[in-house]
């Protein structure tokens, strides 16, 4: 378990490191293609760097509450959902964290998700349907995989890697931009010789390839951050099996989630896009669900078999 804990954030922060890498290689060489100069590249990446900062402040402050409105997610008190509110003060105990606003989303699909710059801003939602079909012992598991969120910072963790990313595609649609409609892409060739086309060249094949690659980045971060999730939702809740249990329910629901997108999608403790929930792919935002209950019931050494769902 924290074998895989460990292993797990490793893996989640030498991918944020390549897209950082990208996004300095990215910013410097199109500043050198468009001025001619080293210095060029250094000032554009100054320029870019003070939009990151402007953009990172936004999404800090108003990521979480924009994405609670979309979701059509609603406060609730003890008194509305007793057994829910409890299970997360339980969860807020284990991983000694401040307790989180809670929120109900009037969906039959079977989903949760938490949002929050931090724990003490830390929101979590869950679906009615999560209510209905889940027992108590893998309601913990869900609450405990979503307070694991919390407790990791990987809302923060994504909402930046988010806006790296979304930076990328930015200055790449903007060096394009100005190269293929007569802008600043002719200011390289004022040395008349060959370099400055060279350099135009690989910052065009940079710009073409550098979104792709920070999308797939992006999304290999996001399997990585869930599979951390549930290590350390058996870890608060010393009991692996109840999550497993609760993904091999979410895993045979066939409703899709109606207020989700793929915009939120990622927040998610399952894809609630159901044609999606179980591919594998480059640019996929969560782990097979096969594979996850396969590690959980790992950690429990009871073999890599799919677990039978317990009755709620």
């Amino acid at each position: 378990m924290y074998e895989q804990i460990a292993r797990n954030k490793r893996a989640s922060w030498l991918l944020m490191a390549a897209v950082v890498a990208v996004l300095l290689l990215l910013g410097f060489v199109i500043g050198v293609a468009l001025t001619g100069r080293p210095y060029g590249g250094l000032g554009l990446l100054g320029v870019f760097g003070v939009i990151a900062i402007v953009w990172s402040i936004i999404g800090y402050y108003a990521g979480a509450g924009m994405v609670l409105a979309v979701s059509g997610a609603r406060k609730v008190t003890h008194d509305e959902a007793p057994q829910l509110y409890n299970v997360v003060e339980e969860m807020t105990i284990a991983a000694g964290t401040p307790m989180p606003d809670v929120y109900l989303i009037d969906d039959a699909a079977p989903n949760a998700f938490a949002t929050g710059r931090d724990p003490q801003h830390a929101s979590v939602a869950v679906t009615s349907g999560m209510l209905q079909m889940m027992n108590r012992e893998e309601l913990q598991g869900v609450v405990a995989h979503e307070m694991s969120h919390v407790r990791n910072y990987d809302v923060r963790f994504a909402t930046l890697v988010g806006i790296l990313v979304g930076l990328v595609a930015l200055i790449a649609d903007f060096f394009l931009r100005s190269t293929f409609w007569g802008g600043f892409g002719r200011r390289s060739d004022g040395d008349g010789g060959g370099g400055g086309g060279l350099i135009m060249l690989l910052a065009i094949a940079l710009a073409a390839l550098a979104p792709l690659f920070s999308w797939f980045v992006q999304m290999a971060i996001s399997r990585r951050r869930e599979y951390l999730a549930d290590a350390s939702a058996a870890e608060l809740t010393r009991n692996p099996v109840g999550l497993a249990h609760a993904l091999q329910k979410i895993a045979a629901d066939q409703r899709s989630l109606r207020a989700a997108n793929r915009a939120t999608a990622h927040l998610y403790i399952a894809n609630p896009l159901r044609k999606l929930r179980e591919t594998e792919g480059l640019f996929d935002t969560h782990p097979p669900i096969q594979k996850r209950i396969a590690a959980l019931l790992g950690m429990a050494h009871e073999g890599p078999e799919a677990p039978t769902p317990q009755t709620a």
